[in-house]
């Protein structure tokens, strides 16, 4: 544990780098993108002046209070962090950075980011995204993670939202169609975070995290990966056979789907930790694309 003297004569830009670090911006970034993407789906053609407005202030919102999430999920499982190579390196972990410190700096972020979404986009979105906050939080990170190994699949919802927040803040009001995409990030979750507990089962076994392969063995988890894709490709033609989306999108779908649950069956069948890894990676390169798809499409001529 760091002493408080160093912690408090670090240098002012690596103490900001704590900080920033505290606030996952890899994850954020994913969980930014899919909210932008369910803005640019709410409307019609391109955004007007006004619309532009909304988009910005909405994005700086759900990336405030996203972030605040982040850090207040460091400081509650800080002793797990320490005991995990994954995360040993943060500065909760490493004791650069105390309680005090980071519980203001999650509560200022969750401030600003819930006064920027209620005064500049709309109410609903605000409180969608401080349940949001809640439930990733508090829900997830406090009550399922360490109770029920399938922490990751109740705990998805919140991380499903972001299309939804991005739905509200252009409409005012939470449509089927963002639904639809908030349950295509919620099936991905599983296999997603699975695909990394595979290859980083001895530290949660080590932290006492009841996930999936801790629990179950690793056969059970490299199979319920592989029914989660196949789930999740058949979830994902539903823009297309709703009318929400059209052709460029279908084919995106269909072959990035594909390729997930090839991933999925080599996994189960011819188990390694760094194809374990690669999964992982490419899930998210998977969702970024498919995301991705959406926008083009709906810009792409009728």
């Amino acid at each position: 544990m760091a002493s408080t003297s160093t912690a408090t004569h670090a240098p002012m830009s690596s103490r900001w780098q704590q900080f920033y670090q505290l606030t996952k911006p890899r994850v954020v970034q994913l969980i930014v993108f899919c909210a932008v993407i369910g803005m640019a789906l709410a409307i019609p053609g391109l955004p007007s002046g006004a619309q532009w407005g909304v988009i910005v202030a909405a994005t700086a919102g759900i990336w405030l209070v996203a972030g605040a999430a982040a850090a207040f999920n460091c400081l509650v499982e800080e002793k797990i962090d320490a005991k995990m190579k994954r995360t040993a390196w943060r500065a909760t972990a490493k004791g650069q950075l105390s309680h005090a410190q980071t519980l203001s700096f999650s509560v200022a972020l969750c401030a600003v980011g819930s006064a920027i979404l209620w005064f500049y986009v709309n109410p609903l979105t605000m409180w969608l995204t401080f349940a949001t906050f809640v439930g990733y939080a508090v829900i997830y990170t406090v009550i399922l993670k360490p109770l029920t190994p399938q922490n990751i699949v109740i705990g998805g919802a919140s991380g499903a939202m972001p299309p939804v927040l991005g739905w509200a803040a252009l409409r005012g009001e939470v449509g089927p169609e963002a639904m639809l995409l908030c349950l295509i990030i919620f099936l991905w979750t599983p296999p997603h975070f699975w695909a990394l507990a595979l290859y980083r089962t001895e530290d949660y076994r080590k932290a006492g995290l009841p996930m999936l392969p801790v629990t179950h063995g690793a056969d059970y988890t490299k199979l319920q990966i592989v029914l989660y894709t196949w789930i999740l490709l058949a979830a994902t033609l539903l823009p297309f056979l709703t009318g929400m989306s059209g052709w460029f999108y279908l084919i995106a779908a269909v072959v990035l789907g594909l390729a997930f649950c090839a991933h999925a069956i080599k996994l189960w069948r011819h188990y390694s930790d760094e194809f374990a890894r690669k999964t992982f990676w490419f899930s998210i390169w998977y969702l970024s694309l498919l995301f991705a798809a959406l926008l083009i499409d709906h810009y792409l001529p009728a």
